[in-house]
């Protein structure tokens, strides 16, 4: 703190040397003309005109960071037309006037009153003027001057970054340049040393330097290995005022890592390695791996691994394993222990990238020997063929065998195997395996054009080991038998017109067969032998497996024939030969004269001489008309007839239903007898219910008789309800009881004379004279016999 006041105070001695110079430079060098001036004489007679000087004023200069107590004097204003009587006013404006700068408007001094800082702002822009005290009016025109801030040794160096990162590779020579560092100075790079920096290294040797004035960082020693260390911490200084004693200083840290580059070879850690693999295994199956290791990174470290001898090549192979630098070595054959029990093999590991410089530190490669021992397995049974293809002819005979599969157990034991076909593979059980031996038979014929190929499955499986079995492919081609004979390829139907020309076309027919090619074409077109002379069409084989039929006369007509059938003998190319008949339905149509078809209808034709279409249209219109006719006749009258029965409907149900039943008089006052409601034929036995059958016959009870003439009505009922308890076939309900019994007829017999008139006997009527006023019409009707005879 101490050695900083002195320095201060050095720096203010030197700042008010330079200011005292430069106000006496200034006063020399840029004195303006005053507006008042005088002549002067010059040489040789010549009168000059020399301007009176007005304003006194320099560049003022101040010390930036000037804490002293009282305000630091920047300079003085003055006019030389100020006679020191106190009439000129001096006023300061511009930049910080007033705030930073204060003048005193009498003397012209200028101070600045607060602390300034270059780094902040540099110089200042003022403006000083002259004008009458009382008036205030310029005296002097404005003039613009400038307060410089004078610059001291107040900020440290600072570097651009506060940690810097850099890779250099392993192995460089000396002096390599690694990376730059920057520091900057706020300081005026123009005045003194405040902002020449030097840079020196505080950590990091001895390892890496720095160049003095430009902060490059060099390697300093020679083959650094980064297996060794690959990481470096540095620490950087800049120093000001070019170094020396009292400059300020900034540090950075620098983190250096060596990059790596191929100096290191791959190694194994051991010279054998032993590895086993089970006779069961397939190709592919891992059976090891194996390490070289390389301290090396990155593609530096790649290893490549090969198999370069060994009796195993041919069984065994090896891949590498870049995520984790590892050689697999994999099953390529499948083994068999019973054949070879070990196998040896030489592992070479090779760098995948060889750096040139570093070459004589070495082959970049090493080598291995791998033993791998056969652990024997218990095996399915193996098939002599991976798949079987055998054929048959169609339509063989059940029985016939088709071919033979055999397989063996790999194993020491060669235990016994059994065949037997996947039914699955076979649903319509077209063949049959010998389980010993595995000859394949057939149970049933075959059909070619049903099933061309029958693929199934055998399985193998050792006798006293069920679980160990194998399967394989059989496929069975079923072998073509010319046994189709051709036929049409489409249902054909020709038309030939009745003008139609001799020898003229009309159709071309082709053919198919079902049977192979090498038994189907090429086809034979014929006509039978009984119509080889047709005198209507003829036929001409094209020897393409098509045919053509021409007409062989001319003129035809619908009215005698309008339909013809032509049989066409087709057969094939197979041994034996297959033929068959096929007919052509050839139909007689009337063209026009182009040959376009205009109608085939023999009926139609038929018509036209009679009736015309439209007279046709006109009947069968004059049929529909009446049928309507009758439709709405028959519709009307039914709804005529739905009202009446409707009115009589409701005319039933509305009417009152009177009896003309004058009653029995004194009869009716009279208690009622119950005795008219019992049936006397049941009187004695028992009526059997009609609505139910009883299972056993009901004999009535010795109490339970019939009541006299004189039973009361509640006697009455309480007797039938007993018997209707007591009856085992009656419902175990209480039901009405009801009584159908009409009587014994009256007395009187009948009184209808439907038969009088068929009868010869005299009835005598006389009665009815004594039957009272009632019967007084009747009476008259059929008086005596003697009244009748008088009035005729």
């Amino acid at each position: 703190m101490k050695e900083d006041n002195c320095l201060h105070a050095a720096l203010l001695c030197l700042g008010m040397l330079y200011y005292s110079h430069a106000i006496t430079t200034e006063k020399l060098n840029h004195a303006r003309p005053s507006l008042h001036g005088h002549h002067e004489k010059g040489k040789e007679g010549q009168v000059l005109h020399r301007s009176k000087r007005g304003w006194v004023w320099n560049q003022f200069f101040v010390i930036e960071e000037y804490t002293g107590p009282d305000p630091v004097l920047v300079g003085r204003l003055h006019s030389d037309i100020d006679s020191g009587d106190g009439n000129i006013k001096y006023i300061l404006s511009g930049e910080g006037a007033g705030i930073i700068f204060v003048i005193d408007d009498k003397s012209g001094n200028i101070h600045a009153t607060k602390t300034l800082d270059r780094e902040e702002r540099a110089q200042y822009t003022l403006t000083a003027q002259a004008v009458d005290r009382n008036t205030n009016r310029p005296l002097e025109p404005p003039s613009e001057f400038i307060v410089k801030v004078q610059d001291i040794n107040d900020n440290p160096p600072e570097f651009l970054h506060e940690n810097y990162h850099a890779n250099v590779p392993e192995r460089s020579n000396v002096g390599t340049s690694v990376i730059q560092v920057t520091a900057s100075d706020a300081d005026d790079p123009t005045y003194g040393n405040s902002a020449k920096l030097v840079y020196s290294i505080l950590e990091g040797q001895p390892y890496f330097s720095v160049e003095a004035q430009t902060g490059i960082i060099r390697t300093a020693l020679p083959n650094m290995d980064r297996e060794a260390k690959e990481e470096y911490h540095v620490v950087i200084q800049a120093k000001d005022m070019g170094g020396h004693m009292g400059g300020l200083t900034g540090t950075t840290k620098v983190t250096i890592t060596l990059t790596d580059v191929n100096d290191n070879p791959p190694k194994f850690p051991q010279s054998v390695y032993q590895m086993s693999v089970s006779e069961a295994a397939v190709p592919g199956e891992e059976v090891g791996r194996v390490k070289a290791k390389d301290p090396d990174i990155g593609e530096n470290g790649l290893v490549a691994y090969s198999i370069i001898d060994g009796d195993g090549m041919d069984m065994f192979e090896i891949t590498t394993d870049y995520e984790t630098q590892e050689g697999v070595v994999k099953l390529k054959k499948l083994l068999d222990f019973e054949t070879k029990k070990s196998y040896s093999l030489k592992v070479e590991a090779a760098n995948v990238h060889i750096d040139p410089k570093f070459i004589s530190n070495g082959p970049f490669k090493d080598t291995v020997t791998v033993k791998i021992s056969v652990e024997d397995a218990d095996e399915p049974p193996v098939f002599l063929k991976p798949s079987y293809i055998f054929e048959v002819q169609e339509n063989a005979a059940s029985g016939t065998v088709v071919g033979k599969v055999h397989a063996k157990d790999p194993d020491a034991a060669n235990s016994a195997i059994r065949y037997s076909i996947d039914r699955h593979t076979d649903l319509e059980r077209y063949f049959i395996i010998n389980a010993e031996d595995g000859n394949i038979k057939t149970i049933k014929a075959l059909d070619r054009e049903e099933i061309a190929w029958h693929n199934i499955s055998v399985f193998a499986v050792e006798v006293y080991k069920q679980h160990q079995e194998a399967k394989v492919p059989v496929a069975i081609k079923v072998v073509d038998v010319n046994d189709n004979a051709p036929k049409f390829a489409a249902a054909y139907e020709a038309f030939v017109c009745e003008n139609a020309r001799s020898n003229q076309q009309f159709i071309t027919i082709s053919a198919d067969d079902k049977d192979d090619s090498a038994n189907g074409p090429r086809f034979i077109f014929s006509l039978p032998p009984e119509i080889i002379h047709n005198p209507n069409f003829t036929l001409r084989d094209n020897r393409d497996n098509t045919a053509s039929v021409l007409v062989r006369r001319e003129g035809f007509s619908r009215q005698k024939q309008d339909l013809y059938l032509l049989p066409i003998v087709i057969s094939d190319g197979g041994l034996p030969p297959q033929s068959s008949t096929n007919t052509l339905t050839i139909r007689v149509c009337g063209c026009d004269s182009n040959g376009s078809l205009l109608s085939c209808n023999a009926e139609a034709y038929i018509l036209n001489a009679g009736l015309s279409t439209g007279a046709l249209i006109a009947i069968l219109a004059c049929i529909v008309i009446l049928l309507v006719i009758v439709v709405l006749f028959v519709t009307l009258k039914r709804q005529k007839k739905e009202p009446l029965i409707v009115f009589e409907e409701e005319d039933v149900r509305e009417n009152i239903i009177t009896y003309d039943d004058e009653g029995g008089g004194e009869e009716d006052t009279e208690a009622f007898d119950i005795a008219t409601l019992q049936n006397p034929d049941g009187i004695n036995g028992f009526i059997p219910r009609k609505d139910i059958k009883p299972e056993y016959q009901y004999i009535p009870r010795p109490g339970l008789r019939p009541a006299p003439n004189s039973v009361d009505v509640d006697d009455f009922i309480n007797t039938r309800i007993q018997e209707a308890d007591n009856d085992p076939a009656a419902p175990p309900y209480d039901s009405i009881q009801i009584y159908g019994y009409e009587g014994r007829g009256s007395v009187a017999g009948s009184l209808s004379s439907l038969e009088s008139a068929t009868t010869d006997s005299d009835l005598d009527y006389d009665y009815l004279q004594n039957w009272g006023p009632r019967f007084k019409k009747l009476a008259d009707l059929y008086g005596s016999k003697d009244t009748f005879n008088d009035d005729s």
